[in-house]
This record gives C-alpha cells, structure tokens and sequence, in this order.
C-alpha cells in the first residue's frame, strides 16, 4: 500500500467522504464515534483506522496504519529501523522531524507532510498521515481535485 505524502494512502485521498470509501473498499469491521464526535472507520484487513472529521463535513482526514505492506517513495516502513526510515527519506528530501517518546514508543513527526513514523524499541510500528493545512489555516483538500 502506497503511501501519498499529503494525499493519503492507497486509494484513499483526504477529503473524500464515507461511501467514497466504501464504494472502494467496502463496509469497515468498525464505524464508530470517537470524543469529539468524528466518525472513525476501521479496516482489521489493511489494518487502519480512518477519521472523517464532524467539523468539515465529514470528510477523511486523518489515517492511522499498521500494515507491513505500507511502503512511502517504494520503501517499506513498518517493522523497519527507524534510522534505516530516515536514510530512505533523507534521499526524497524529508529530513526535518520532532521526536517525542512515550514509555516505550517514539514519535517522529514530520510536519510538512504531516506523518507521525510511532517507533518501538527502535522499530516502526505504526504510521499516522493527516490532511495539510494550508497557509489560510485552512485543510488542503485534495479528492475532487485536478
């Protein structure tokens, strides 16, 4: 599955709606609320969780995975030497990242494309992507875009 820096993952673009997704890849395992209200579906198969945000009309815009056939620029990420990540993104130009660290886990975060890299024990683990926001501070939306 091909991560698209600033448009999503796979053939999931930010900005679609809930049956633009389903129409692709069907009915989640979960569809459920979370404390803001946003919808969130979950796929166990491609091992993701998709947010449609309540304020903007329920559009996707953020996704969390896990799957190990998750791959950015044609590098796998998960289960990776977040080093050997790094090296893979320096060579595309993506160098800046904030490093936060949770018990066990560590995030790398990189703004501009706004990937979280979640480490542990030096390993990737999980892969969060969300919507840019735009110069306006407004979201980028890119389905339905040329």
């Amino acid at each position: 599955m091909k991560i698209n820096p600033k448009n999503g993952i796979d053939k999931l673009i930010f900005g679609m709606k809930q049956n633009d997704v389903t129409a692709i890849y069907g009915k989640p395992d979960r569809n459920y609320k979370d404390e803001d209200d946003n919808v969130i579906f979950a796929y166990n198969k491609l091992k993701m969780r998709l947010t449609f945000y309540v304020e903007e009309d329920f559009k996707l815009g953020y996704i969390v995975a896990s799957s190990p056939e998750l791959e950015v620029f044609g590098y796998k990420i998960i289960n990776r030497i977040i080093s050997e990540v790094k090296k893979d993104l320096a060579a595309k130009g993506i160098t800046k990242f904030t490093q936060e660290e949770f018990d066990t886990f560590e995030n790398y975060f990189n703004e501009e494309n706004w990937m979280i890299f979640q480490t542990e024990f030096d390993e990737v683990v999980k892969f969060e992507i969300g919507a840019i926001i735009n110069q306006k501070d407004e979201f980028d939306w890119k389905f339905g875009k040329k």
